[in-house]
């Protein structure tokens, strides 16, 4: 199934915040950052979407959500930091502009929803194909032609291609079409925090009570980020005042 009408604009500008503008952005901050500075700035993300839905959804951040963004963010670089982490300037932007691209997308995601009979698999789909179309000219123009692929190669490819990728993009957008775009946002906490335990599962790499400190800040602050944000607010409430969507039909109803 093909997007139609609006959609193929929609499907285009989602495929370029996700996927088309987001990895490009991702990738150069982490090659020109420490990984630690990259994750921090990455973790930036909750707070981008809390502003993003307050333009585009009318949701006002609560004292908890702002609260639960700087609780994460702080988390995030308590686990990740050191002492001797670098900073660039290119790919301090760069991270920035990935946080802040594919939040953007989140909550537009979250916005206009899905065509009537569209699944997630297929939304998803349309997106990929977008931000793919957008990364082939860039990446024949700043790396060339691939070179030539081994078994190896194809298999790994296929692997992030289709595991990496595409499935967890469909989970990640069944997601926002069943909770707040807010919420889902602040999921991407977990990331750092779940690389650091792994590595120290795995590796055998050792945490610090500084790290185990800022785990626990990350998880707290995902976990307040759960919390239902404030309703869109109208101004036009008989005797003054606002009025939260949800009520609205309250104030409509004719009297019994």
């Amino acid at each position: 199934m093909l997007p139609r009408g609006e959609w193929i604009w929609r499907a285009a500008a989602l495929g370029v915040l996700n996927i088309g503008a987001f990895f490009p952005f991702l990738f150069l901050a982490a090659y020109r950052l420490p990984g630690g500075v990259a994750a921090v700035l990455g973790a930036a993300g909750p707070l981008f979407a809390l502003a993003f839905a307050r333009a585009l959804l009318s949701e006002r951040p609560t004292g908890r959500k702002l609260l639960a963004g700087l609780a994460g963010l702080g988390g995030v670089g308590l686990v990740v930091l050191r002492a001797d982490a670098g900073f660039d300037v290119v790919g301090v932007l760069a991270g920035i502009a990935g946080a802040a691209s594919m939040s953007a997308g989140t909550v537009l995601t979250k916005r206009w929803g899905r065509p009537e009979g569209v699944g997630a698999l297929a939304l998803t789909g349309w997106q990929l194909t977008a931000g793919g179309l957008l990364l082939v000219p860039v990446a024949l123009l700043i790396e060339g032609a691939p070179p030539a692929l081994t078994t190896e190669n194809i298999l790994g490819y296929a692997y992030l291609g289709i595991v990496g990728t595409a499935c967890a993009y469909w989970i990640w957008f069944r997601g926002i079409s069943r909770l707040p775009a807010t919420s889902v946002a602040f999921l991407a906490l977990l990331s750092p925090v779940s690389a650091t335990v792994i590595g120290w599962a795995a590796l055998g790499q050792a945490l610090t009570p500084i790290q185990l400190l800022g785990m626990a800040l990350a998880l707290a602050g995902t976990l307040l980020g759960q919390a239902p944000a404030s309703p869109p607010v109208r101004p036009a409430a008989p005797g003054g005042g606002s009025v939260p969507l949800n009520d609205l039909k309250a104030l409509t109803r004719s009297p019994a």
